[in-house]
């Protein structure tokens, strides 16, 4: 039998990278937040793990929906190597420090593929990075608000189970009436 040819679409070469470039990211994120889960619930955090681990599995979904988008358009999409993640961390607060940073350099690198996008006149894809945009809002709005917890409630004491009670509370008040998630 004769092999089908597939034709490419409209996503450029230099897109198609990015967009490779991120689904590592989004799956390096998920691999940091499956870590931070088992470094919080061996360190008697487990509100906090639980928390951890449901973001892992965000995370994942986000690669794939990148992933299948590729796929979609006619791309090659590459599985990612995830190594180097860190097992490690010196504090319960260092923790959620970690994860604000990391939402900061997914906001920023999605922000680069919407403006690849823009420059390369490609609104299909421009448009299926919205979804991305205002999920950030979201993911830094939440890793903002936790990290502030340490600094509203403090460690002394019986602080940092506090904190960790608190955690799966924060929620972005923009989701409010929102249907869905992914």
């Amino acid at each position: 039998m004769k092999d089908t040819v597939r034709m490419r679409t409209s996503l450029k070469e230099d897109l198609e990278i990015a967009l490779n470039a991120q689904v590592k990211m989004e799956a390096e994120s998920s691999a940091k937040y499956l870590a931070m889960a088992a470094w919080c619930d061996r360190n008697g955090y487990s509100n906090s793990g639980d928390f951890f681990f449901a973001q892992a599995d965000e995370e994942r979904g986000h690669m794939l929906k990148i992933f299948k988008f590729i796929c979609d358009m006619g791309g090659t999409a590459i599985t990612p190597d995830v190594v180097g993640i860190p097992q490690e961390y010196p504090s319960f607060r260092s923790v959620f420090e970690t994860a604000l940073e990391q939402e900061i350099m997914v906001s920023q690198a999605i922000n680069r593929l919407v403006g690849i996008s823009r420059r390369l006149d490609d609104y299909a894809t421009e448009n299926f990075l919205q979804w991305f945009v205002k999920e950030q809002i979201e993911e830094e709005y939440i890793a903002r608000r936790q990290v502030e917890l340490f600094d509203v409630i403090g460690e002394e004491g019986i602080g940092r189970f506090t904190i960790d009670m608190e955690i799966a509370k924060v929620t972005y008040p923009g989701a409010a009436g929102e249907a869905g998630g992914e």
